[in-house]
């Protein structure tokens, strides 16, 4: 096991600092309670959700995705290991329907379980491990980076934009 050094170790550490960002402004929305309206319409769906939907889905992805991480790391391939589901997944949209009215702080605390799990296992990554790829059935191969900036990251960050677009913040 060779850990991360040089640009791969800046790379982590500049993934782990935004991943607490993330955090952060998903902590702030917590703190300031619910807003009215619907998001932006998503593209190209045109889909648009009230913030219920937004943070049973906050509440619901982190425990899809870390073992879709896990699962492209621990096969220890050197070719694009399958991984995934589509926005029409069955059980994605079941969880959000039936967590929509839960309380923001009970979601909150999902969302704070889920993220300090991936910065756990991100840490733990070794340098080979940074070089595994998967293969989504949509979006196609992506390094862990890539991974991390769609469907985890760049994903609460994603979420954290709805929170601000309905609180008028954007």
């Amino acid at each position: 096991m060779t850990a991360p050094t040089g640009v791969l170790a800046e790379r982590v550490v500049g993934e782990l600092a935004d991943l607490a960002r993330a955090l952060g402004r998903l902590e702030a929305h917590a703190a300031a309670g619910t807003s009215d309206g619907l998001t932006a319409p998503d593209e190209p769906s045109g889909e648009q959700w009230d913030a219920g939907q937004v943070w049973a889905h906050l509440a619901e992805f982190g425990s899809f995705w870390l073992p879709e991480l896990r699962r492209i790391v621990d096969a220890r391939s050197s070719e694009p290991v399958p991984f995934g589901r589509t926005k029409r997944d069955a059980e994605r949209i079941g969880a959000i329907e039936r967590n929509c009215h839960l309380a923001i702080d009970q979601q909150m605390s999902i969302v704070r379980g889920d993220i300090a799990h991936f910065a756990h296992e991100l840490a733990l990554l070794d340098a080979a491990d940074w070089e595994r790829t998967g293969r989504h059935p949509t979006l196609g191969d992506m390094d862990l980076f890539v991974f991390l900036r769609h469907f985890v990251t760049g994903h609460y960050h994603e979420h954290a934009d709805q929170l601000d677009g309905l609180r008028g913040e954007r």
